[in-house]
């Protein structure tokens, strides 16, 4: 357990710097753990509260997050989120589920939108892919803005650094939706054990966040760590795709 909290210290150090929360890698680390597979959501999306959280409250205060822009997208999501959260899934479904968003993560990390040619989204389509992303992130455990920054860059949606404010933001309501969810579906009692059992890593993560979110990656590349964090992530997916389709051939 030492080792996982300090991965996810270090993972939610690298994420806060750049406005994301680290569900899709807490996840990959949870599974290739061997954590049940019904509290990896659960586990993950409070380690995403806790990493974004103050970040999120600084971008507000730093006004970086247009509402204008944001609230759509959010009003969108959120309750979709919530919606993913209440769905019972058996194992098989959500290894399948899991395995293919995180393979939709690692292709997110490798993607560099910055370099692309920009392409007009109509609004309507952007909508339904923030409300897409938030059921994911209710039934999986991610928070979600790791697939939105990409496709927001694409766009110009804007700057830099108001698109990682949104993405903080977005993964800090898509997270606390999908956890009521979770929580709502499997009773707080049920969790409360695990709990205390995880306790550490909510820990490691509070630490690691907060000082990501402060100083940021002075000294590592961003480059180096988002393909490694992808290769993480591809490696995690592919062999939760396999154990669904084990459980089904057999």
């Amino acid at each position: 357990m030492i080792w996982l909290a300090g991965l996810f210290a270090l993972v939610a150090f690298v994420y806060a710097s750049v406005g994301f929360g680290g569900g899709s890698t807490y996840t990959a680390l949870l599974a290739l753990w061997g954590v049940d597979y019904r509290l990896i959501p659960v586990i993950a999306l409070v380690c995403n509260i806790i990493v974004v959280t103050g970040g999120s409250i600084r971008f507000v205060r730093a006004g970086l997050v247009s509402w204008r822009q944001v609230l759509p997208l959010l009003i969108v999501s959120a309750p979709l989120a919530f919606l993913g959260g209440l769905v019972p899934l058996k194992q098989v479904v959500f290894l399948t589920i899991l395995g293919g968003t995180l393979l939709a993560s690692a292709i997110a990390l490798f993607l560099q939108a910055d370099k692309m040619t920009p392409r007009a989204v109509p609004k309507p389509v952007l909508l339904a892919l923030s409300g897409g992303v938030g059921l994911l992130a209710g039934l999986s455990g991610i928070g979600g803005g790791i697939f939105m920054a990409p496709v927001l860059h694409l766009i110009r949606w804007a700057e830099a650094r108001r698109i990682a404010a949104f993405a903080s933001l977005y993964i800090l309501i898509n997270s606390a939706a999908g956890l009521l969810g979770q929580i709502l579906k499997s009773g707080a009692h049920s969790l409360a054990e695990p709990a205390l059992q995880y306790g550490l890593l909510l820990g490691a993560v509070l630490v690691g966040g907060q000082l990501g979110s402060l100083f940021g990656m002075r000294y590592l590349s961003p480059r180096v760590l988002r393909v490694l964090t992808a290769l993480l992530v591809g490696y995690a997916a592919l062999r939760l795709l396999w154990q669904a389709h084990s459980r089904l051939a057999a």
